[in-house]
């Protein structure tokens, strides 16, 4: 299927590996011209690879998404090598690292870093490419938050309030953008196979004092069947394909909506 992408130029904030990288190269196998940040050097060599498959114009940047100046930069820069900014995408994300159940395991100085990167960072983003897209009249916007945002898991407290916040920031920024026809969806991810999941199951382990706690698939595979009725792990890819699909035509009529790919966990 084409989704009319082809010729586009897409911003993808966090996309050096897991799913900020799979919508990368979802959207360069459409055609579009990508542009990457992330705080990891790696960055760099996901871009060219990126390119190297697909054929189309890909770059790396390393960067800080809570850094707005250097947003604003990046947002000129992309707009003179790449092309006017037309779809942008914030998947950069991190938690506490520490288990967070009760949440007074947890101290107030574990929240400001998780709440700068996961919120403030996607705000600076808006911000730095919303007035092309305002000018132009068009364009896309994609938050990634998680289904801790909507159920308040306990497992970590700073990480489900900040995303429950993007998804709230998305949709003020959707209604504010619709009469430029500038759309603005959140797309929350279940159980995928990323370094955050893995951290979160770490950071229980180390809890686990005097117990025998099982390994990292053990542990998520029991999770899975318990909590999601198709029983199945999320891929990146599986974020990926709706993320191309939310910035293509083919969705003209899809704004403030926050859709789940998480195998039926959360039923709305």
């Amino acid at each position: 299927m084409d989704l009319q992408l082809r010729g586009d130029t897409a911003v993808v904030i966090g996309g050096a590996k897991g799913i900020g990288r799979a919508i990368a190269a979802a959207f360069a196998r459409e055609g579009a011209s990508v542009a990457i940040l992330d705080v990891d050097p790696a960055v760099e060599d996901a871009a060219a690879a990126i390119a190297a498959e697909s054929g189309v114009a890909a770059t790396g940047h390393v960067g800080d998404a809570t850094d707005f100046p250097a947003l604003e930069a990046l947002s000129a820069f992309i707009g003179e090598s790449l092309g006017p900014p037309r779809h942008l995408v914030y998947a950069a994300g991190r938690g506490s690292g520490k288990y967070g159940f009760p949440f007074w395991n947890l101290a107030p100085d574990d929240w400001p870093d998780v709440l700068r990167v996961n919120l403030l960072g996607a705000v600076n983003a808006a911000h730095a490419f919303a007035p092309g897209m305002i000018e132009a009249r068009r364009g896309t916007m994609l938050f990634l938050s998680s289904i801790a945002g909507q159920i308040g898991s306990q497992t970590d407290p700073p990480y489900s309030a900040a995303k429950a916040a993007l998804i709230n920031f998305a949709q003020c920024a959707a209604k504010d953008l619709a009469e430029y026809d500038v759309r603005v969806n959140t797309i929350c991810p279940g159980m995928i196979k990323t370094e955050l999941n893995r951290s979160v199951w770490d950071a229980w382990r180390r809890g686990q004092i005097g117990a025998d706690a099982p390994d990292y698939d053990s542990w998520a595979e029991a999770k899975i069947r318990r909590v999601a009725p198709l029983g199945r792990w999320q891929t990146p890819e599986d974020v990926a394909a709706l993320a191309v699909f939310l910035a293509s035509p083919l969705a003209k009529n899809i704004t403030g909506q926050t859709m789940n790919v998480d195998g039926g966990q959360v039923m709305h």
